[in-house]
């Protein structure tokens, strides 16, 4: 009871700032997201891919009407922010085959494509420019010649016969987007569904050296899940990293700082207390984004532009999906792009990991239909007020005043 009375207390009771299950607040090794995590295999559906890459263009904004019985909002029409990812075809390369063991899965095999692309190659230097030969893969390439293929042969039967998961190696395009970045992002995806382990080998060599498009993936409606690295802050100081409360205004050295860092014993600082350090750039997963629209290229394969995969059956306007003078830091999208409701993690240009939800999806909002009416592609450098450069033309001309010497 003494030993009770003599205890000191804390004047007040909070939650702690920030969470601890996101440590250690680094920079992320990779640029690009990782899926942890593969959705489930079944054997009832034929077989297909889990995942997609795209790169992340910029923001806009939608009208459409909400279709929710017994909702305040029923019918009536709702403007939201949406994200638009590129995403070119990607190309498949090569597959690995993986066998389960108590520490969890093995790569055994992996069979390559027999040609290789430029931008795929690329990924295996760490300076193209410098090198002299450039022949990363030229004996892999040997193989299939070498004995009718025995060696590519022998691996694929050994997939077949001794692996439960298979996934595929793929690359995106990026050339076809016009960044700086010539480099292709290659990633693993795993192919799901199938009666089989021969029926997915045979179905993804069949794929070997062809593009696949972000619409045999993914359908408008769907709720899918993102892996990106977020956009990175630099070195900062507790009260933006971990939230923590500003000291009052006359403490002595500064006020932006964690008074108390622990006691006396044990005579070190804990995990646990906020300190100042790295903030973004870190890797995140975020689930249950719903697809709004999965768009086609506004550039056919001649490379003619088309222009109108922003239209709607509300708005018949012909425009592609960029803004007037394209999108802020991305420029323009000519090739396929998806549109997720709300933000998504990263900077412009940054490349986005998608994969298929790992949930059964049962609540309203994931099974709504979308039906959207207006796409808005106003300018997003300033106050736009036109949707299309033509709208743009006719007004201004309106508006422009003959000069002087026109009389």
């Amino acid at each position: 009871e003494s030993l009770a009375k003599n205890m000191s207390h804390r004047k007040f009771e909070a939650p702690r700032h920030g969470s601890l299950g996101f440590l250690p607040r680094k920079r992320a090794k990779r640029s690009r997201g990782k899926v942890k995590s593969w959705p489930k295999d079944t054997t009832d559906k034929e077989p297909h891919f889990t995942a997609f890459a795209g790169y992340k263009a910029g923001m806009t904004h939608i009208t459409r009407e909400v279709d929710k019985p017994g909702s305040k909002a029923h019918k009536k029409e709702v403007c939201e922010a949406v994200t638009i990812i590129e995403t070119p075809p990607m190309m498949v390369v090569g597959m690995v085959g993986y066998i389960e063991t108590p520490r969890g899965l093995r790569s055994i095999a992996t069979v390559w494509a027999q040609h290789l692309s430029e931008e795929c190659r690329r990924r295996f230097y760490k300076n193209w420019h410098r090198s002299k030969s450039k022949r990363a893969f030229a004996k892999y390439e040997a193989k299939y010649t070498e004995a009718d293929g025995a060696a590519i042969q022998a691996a694929t039967d050994k997939i077949v016969e001794h692996c439960t998961v298979l996934r595929a190696i793929c690359h995106t395009q990026i050339k076809k987007i016009g960044l700086r970045q010539q480099k292709a992002h290659i990633m693993e995806i795993q192919i799901n569904g199938g009666k089989n382990m021969a029926e997915k080998v045979q179905w993804v060599k069949d794929k070997f050296e062809k593009p696949v498009a972000v619409s045999t993936v993914f359908e408008d409606n769907e709720m899918i899940d993102t892996m990106a690295i977020t956009k990175g802050k630099g070195f900062e100081g507790v009260v933006t990293r971990w939230g923590v409360t500003r000291l009052p205004r006359k403490t002595h050295k500064g006020l932006r700082k964690v008074a108390c860092i622990g006691s006396w014993h044990p005579s070190r600082v804990s995990y646990t207390v906020p300190r100042a350090g790295q903030n973004g750039y870190h890797h995140r997963t975020e689930i249950n984004k719903k697809v709004y629209r999965v768009g086609a290229a506004a550039r056919n394969a001649d490379g003619e532009n088309t222009n109108n995969n922003a239209m709607t059956e509300h708005d018949l306007t012909v425009k592609s999906i960029t803004p007037v003078g394209g999108f802020p830091h991305y420029g323009i999208v000519n090739e396929d792009y998806i549109m997720l409701k709300g933000g998504v993690t990263g900077v412009k240009k940054r490349v986005i990991t998608l994969r298929k939800s790992l949930l059964t999806q049962t609540s309203r909002s994931a099974l709504e239909k979308i039906d959207l009416k207006f796409i808005d592609t106003a300018s997003k450098f300033g106050h736009g007020r036109f949707q299309t450069l033509e709208e743009k033309a006719k007004t201004c001309l309106l508006y422009t005043s003959p000069s002087p010497r026109d009389s």
